[in-house]
């Protein structure tokens, strides 16, 4: 659909207001300030309102945001609840052995952390970038990137708004608007939608191991005052999972008697009955976490994939005309669970670059700057000796244990080895005909929950008449193949009941995609055995809208 379409000129804009792309944005704009050289800077979020698509465990290594807000105690940001006490378990079905703290690995211990809301932090930065007069743009969704005749990214464009799923203007059409940029930053989270079309056409991973995600599913819970104990730290491996599948948990004690639970499982994962809402539901009635849970409310939900790499996997991190910063590059380090200080790093490390750039009077080139800070930095110390974790953990969970202890304890994290992943997570799915399938428990509604009551309490909604944004290449691929040769993993991979087969009139069988479900989580974008499925962005303002997550 050619539309003529409105344009606004920035002389940076930024793709997402996560804590990557708003630490980009203050820092260009606290650059800007301290040497008196003016700029304008945009975020366009997707999002309804800044943190609304926002989801993480999480406990935050504050050394990101010292960097960015020296005096950020004084200036009200919420890191409220410092860690008091870390537990690591290793659980088999009906008992938990907790491993002595003189044993475990630096990457465990959270002295000095805080145990968050990332969304109400989030929220906090978004306050902060207005105040230093930042445009920062919730409900607009970044659909389509703008190049130059050399090729250099020009900025994005954002979607169409009043489209009907036939593709055809309704009486609510409005154009999206284009919003040009010396340079563009790209901080949509893992697996963004844009991010990865610029890897693809500067072919930035060339050379990188392919990237590994997991799948982060979580809840927050007001439980009993006795059995809350702010600041304590929780994580788990074992069970439910097979020793073969990566994955594990968490059980963070925030402030008010809530609690924060979460399950990852690694979607590098073989078995394509597997379910990971399920898998997280059933971990919930272990007797070492139920103890916490039982005669509490569940007051939200959410899922979102974790890009989980590391540094082996980092793509190139520049193009001409911009850059990836936060989850869109993969800055997470799974051996911490931890991102967001990461993210804060990386993005500031972007804006200096960018803002050294516009000094100099340059526009739309290579930030060759940005690569280089990275590699001088303590963020690349970090993630290098944290290189080995995921691929040491894909050989399974005792094998795994016994590397990572080695590499992070005896060397720690500077063995004279690197290990390597060698597969993208969707070519690891494997025949249904070699497996049984899981017989999960039936949910119970005080511990345990099905999809659809969960997706109800992430307050996700979508505009209904505009076309899917869950788009198929080959619409007889899930039927000829998913359904065929791996029993319709999407039905049991995606944790919000997107995916179903139905029934025709013929009596064969459909795929039916009920994209007004999708909480934007980017699973299906990542375990489609054949990556027929393609996440692209609805309407702005569509998706969860998560609160205290």
């Amino acid at each position: 659909m050619q539309v003529e379409r409105d344009q606004m000129e920035f002389d940076v804009v930024v793709v997402g207001a996560g804590p990557a792309g708003l630490a980009a944005a203050i820092h260009l704009k606290q650059l800007s300030t301290l040497h008196g050289h003016e700029l304008s800077v945009c975020v366009i979020e997707k999002g309804s309102e800044v943190g609304a698509h926002i989801l993480s465990g999480a406990v935050m290594d504050p050394r990101g945001i010292d960097e960015l807000f020296p005096d950020w105690k004084a200036l009200g940001a919420p890191l409220n609840t410092q860690v008091t006490e870390d537990r690591f378990l290793f659980l088999n079905e009906s008992s938990a052995r907790q491993v002595p703290n003189w044993m475990l690995p630096q990457c465990f211990q959270n002295h000095g952390n805080y145990v968050i809301s990332l969304g109400n932090v989030v929220r906090w930065l978004g306050q902060q970038a207005e105040s230093l007069g930042i445009d920062v743009y919730p409900g607009f969704a970044a659909a389509e990137i703008l190049y130059d005749e050399s090729g250099a990214v020009r900025g994005v464009a954002t979607g169409n708004m009043g489209v009907g799923k036939d593709g055809e203007p309704t009486e609510n059409f409005q154009p999206g608007m284009e919003l040009l940029a010396k340079y563009t930053l790209f901080a949509e989270g893992a697996r963004g939608h844009l991010g990865k079309q610029l890897i693809a056409k500067f072919d930035l991973a060339k050379g990188r191991d392919p990237q590994s995600y997991g799948i982060g599913l979580k809840e927050l819970w007001e439980i009993k005052p006795e059995m809350h104990q702010a600041g304590l730290v929780v994580h788990t491996a074992g069970w439910p999972l097979n020793n073969d599948t990566y994955g594990g948990s968490f059980l963070y004690h925030l402030e008010n008697n809530q609690v924060a639970v979460g399950f990852v499982v690694g979607l590098g994962y073989q078995n394509p009955y597997l379910s990971p809402f399920e898998e997280f539901q059933r971990y919930k009635t272990h007797p070492a976490i139920r103890k916490f849970l039982e005669g509490g409310k569940r007051l939200s939900y959410g899922a979102r994939a974790i890009t989980a790499g590391g540094i082996n996997s980092l793509p190139e991190l520049i193009f001409p005309g911009g850059a990836l910063i936060g989850c869109d590059a993969g800055f997470l380090n799974a051996s911490r669970i931890k991102g967001s200080h990461a993210a804060i790093k990386s993005g500031m490390l972007a804006a200096q670059s960018v803002f050294d750039a516009l000094k100099a009077g340059r526009s739309a080139d290579q930030l060759a700057d940005y690569p280089a800070a990275f590699k001088a930095s303590w963020l690349h110390d970090e993630l290098y000796r944290a290189r080995n974790f995921k691929p040491a953990m894909s050989k399974g969970l005792w094998t795994g244990t016994l590397l990572v202890g080695i590499d992070q304890v005896v060397f720690k994290g500077k063995a004279p080895w690197t290990l390597h992943n060698t597969h993208a997570d969707h070519e690891m799915l494997r025949p249904a005909s070699e497996f049984t399938p899981i017989e999960y428990p039936k949910p119970d509604g005080k511990l345990t929950f099905d999809r659809l009551s969960s997706v109800f309490i992430s307050n996700t909604n979508h505009e209904e008449n505009q076309p899917a944004h869950l788009t198929l290449k080959d619409a007889s691929v899930p039927v000829a193949i998913n359904l065929a040769r791996f029993a319709g993993p999407e039905q049991r991979y995606c944790p919000a009941g997107v995916y179903e087969y139905v029934k025709t009139d013929a009596g064969g069988d459909r795929l039916q995609i009920n994209a007004q479900n999708c909480v934007h989580c980017k699973t299906c974008d990542i375990k489609d055995p054949t990556q027929n499925i393609v996440w692209v962005v609805p309407e702005g303002s569509g998706g969860p809208n998560y609160a205290g997550m």
